[in-house]
């Protein structure tokens, strides 16, 4: 979202970006990954209702960023989607844009292709902290 903001002239700073958190508030504060792991179980059945809520309507669940250039705002939340909307129809690492323009109103542009996964990902900030490392004059 910062980057899609960034890049459609926006000056957005995390902290500007609204981001509701799938981690349950009361497992924010666990001390370890071992707390963390044994008290997830107790949210199941929360998020097994949202799945089924969201189901009986004919729709599904998806966390998506969504950038408002004309009000200079992004915010990234669980929405849900009817099944045949493009959002809906995302599997594994895919990645998706919606443009909804002036002349995109009716019929938002879709851009959809497969998203970088872990491994590219891991290189990519790989490179980053070579980068930077250089940048402050770590020997090469």
């Amino acid at each position: 979202v910062i980057i899609l903001a960034r890049e459609s002239g926006l000056r957005l700073e995390l902290s500007d970006i609204p981001v509701e958190s799938l981690v349950p508030e009361a497992l924010k504060s666990c001390s370890s990954p071992n707390e963390f792991m044994q008290k997830l179980p107790s949210f199941d059945q929360d998020w097994a209702r949202q799945r089924h809520e969201a189901e009986a309507a004919g729709e599904v669940l998806r966390y998506v960023g969504a950038v408002d250039v004309l009000n200079g705002k992004g915010r990234v939340e669980l929405q849900r989607y009817k099944r045949d909307h493009p959002f809906a129809q995302l599997s594994g690492s895919d990645n998706i844009i919606a443009f909804t323009t002036s002349r995109y109103k009716e019929q938002p542009l879709i851009v959809r292709g497969p998203g970088a996964g872990a491994e590219v990902t891991a290189g990519g900030v790989f490179c980053d902290i070579l980068r930077l490392a250089s940048y402050l004059g770590a020997p090469s």
